[in-house]
């Protein structure tokens, strides 16, 4: 007997179809991922390094970060305008993307 014929199946409304389990929880993974580009368009990813393309008043901190620092390490917030990030003197910074270029 084929095992695929032991798994369970649902039913996909957006197609109409009884699909695959396994497929139907790979399709709402998907649907949930958020696509967070930087100013010029570039895919950004977890561990990701970028720069910064303008100075960036930094609130609480009295500190201003300059164009040009490189913020290595970035991880996504899930959120498509924000990223997470690490910099020495500051910590639990949290940048819009449109203010960075990955490289």
């Amino acid at each position: 007997m084929n095992s695929s014929s032991d798994e369970e199946f649902v039913y996909d409304e957006a197609s109409g179809e009884w699909i695959p389990a396994s497929q139907a929880a790979a399709n709402a993974a998907a649907a949930s991922t958020v696509e967070v580009r930087d100013s010029v368009g570039n895919l950004l990813a977890d561990g990701d390094s970028v720069t910064l393309i303008k100075d960036l008043k930094v609130k609480g901190a009295n500190q201003v970060l300059k164009r040009g620092t490189v913020i290595r390490s970035i991880r996504l917030t899930g959120d498509a305008q924000e990223i997470d990030c690490r910099h020495d003197t500051i910590k639990g910074l949290v940048l819009r993307a449109e203010f960075v270029k990955k490289g």
